[in-house]
């Protein structure tokens, strides 16, 4: 849990402050307006103690979808035949691989049976789980309908599974190309070049243009190799410090999103996230302002995930999601309409799911086209360098022997 700091103004229209603890600040403003139903100013403290969301260690790796997926698969399955789901919990971990889920599961099924909530106990000992399962399984605790929550929580993490895996798959090979294409380029510039060198000098002769290029090239390569890391460290270091700025951050990820080719991919690949994930809450029966809360922190870019917060006040101020998606500036005009669509058919949670898998399959046919260009593209430019180094070896080498 999150500790905010608060000022407030009381129903006596006195002003007041204190804390006090919640899942996110949504939740901490829903906790102070039961008291005070104006907010002035809310912030988080980080505190030295605690297992909350600020305390959590650094580096702690999300657990893996297919993990997650396989999970909630058997939730679904055992909590359906009725077994406790401290018991339930505990059978799971016996069967599961992973070691730190493993000892999640039973840490949790030990404070279920000691009463603790099940959402509580997830968000307590299991800090590798996003945000999405803690809160629909939430939703599906208060609303008595915990192994339904369960199985959307299955289809959600298998579809992200399996559309991850593709994406994966699609950039290995080209990844892999350049990585060895780089490793080839070193090894010939800082030692075949160099060795080449000391024997056209004592061949003698005046060498061709081409040939001086590559000296001249290998030698660049082999004194400044480390002023040219160095400057590629800085520049990735000042691009993150940049980021954290709300300014510099807001800038890099538009910036993303208006990049050719890899802008379009992003754009759908979030419109992807945006779509499943607020289809499997809106179906475990969160409320769609909550829904939007918690599916803006899930979200890759951060422009889009900040147009999705705002999106959630609106709702709060009583506007309709139709009117709220109308209002976005960056997300896909398929994405907006559909929705609002879905709103106004009262069929909202399925909309979503359907615009979710278009999503899904454009973002794999547009990553799959951008791939199917930039496979040809490396072979062009591996085979550019390579005639040049061959040209610029062989030139000189054919140039002294004729003149023998």
């Amino acid at each position: 849990m999150i500790t905010y700091q608060y000022q407030a103004i009381t129903k006596d229209g006195k002003k007041t402050r204190g804390v006090v603890q919640a899942i996110d600040e949504y939740a901490a403003v829903t906790k102070i307006k039961a008291a005070c139903p104006i907010v002035t100013a809310i912030k988080p403290v980080r505190e030295r103690g605690g297992d909350g969301i600020l305390q959590k260690e650094i580096g702690v790796k999300k657990i893996n979808a297919k993990a997650l997926s396989i999970m909630c698969s058997q939730f679904a399955i055992i909590l359906k035949s009725g077994v406790p789901i401290s018991r339930c919990m505990e059978m799971i971990a016996d069967q599961t691989e992973d070691k730190r889920l493993k000892k999640m599961l039973f840490s949790a099924a030990e404070d279920v049976a000691e009463g603790i909530g099940i959402a509580r106990s997830f968000e307590k000992n299991c800090k590798g789980l996003p945000i999405t399962f803690v809160e629909t399984v939430r939703a599906g605790e208060e609303s008595g309908t915990l192994e339904d929550s369960f199985e959307a929580l299955q289809r959600y993490y298998e579809k992200s599974y399996r559309t991850g895996q593709k994406v994966r798959r699609a950039i290995s090979y080209p990844i892999f190309v350049i990585c060895v294409a780089i490793v080839v380029l070193i090894i010939v510039m800082v030692k075949v070049v160099p060795a080449l060198v000391i024997s056209f000098v004592d061949l003698g002769g005046d060498l061709p243009l081409i040939t001086k290029a590559l000296i001249s090239s290998s030698e660049f390569f082999g004194r400044y190799w480390l002023i040219m890391v160095t400057v590629v460290v800085m520049v990735i270091a000042a691009v993150k410090l940049v980021g954290k700025n709300e300014e510099g951050k807001l800038y890099i990820h538009r910036l993303k999103l208006r990049l050719p080719i890899l802008g379009n991919i992003s754009l759908l690949n979030n419109s992807s996230q945006f779509a499943n994930t607020m289809s499997t809450l809106l179906t475990a029966g969160i409320s769609v302002h909550k829904a939007l809360g918690v599916t803006a922190k899930v979200l890759d870019n951060y422009v889009l995930s900040r147009e999705i917060s705002m999106m959630s006040g609106r709702i709060e101020e009583g506007k309709s999601f139709g009117e709220c998606m109308r209002a976005t500036h960056d997300l896909p005009t398929t994405l907006v309409e559909m929705s609002a669509i879905g709103e106004e058919t009262g069929e909202l949670e399925e909309t979503l799911s359907t615009v979710g898998d278009y999503f899904d399959n454009e973002a794999e046919h547009a990553t799959e086209k951008a791939i199917s260009k930039l496979e040809p593209t490396i072979l062009v430019i591996m085979a550019g360098f390579a005639g040049f180094i061959v040209i610029a070896i062989y030139l000189p080498m054919f140039t002294m022997y004729s003149l023998i």
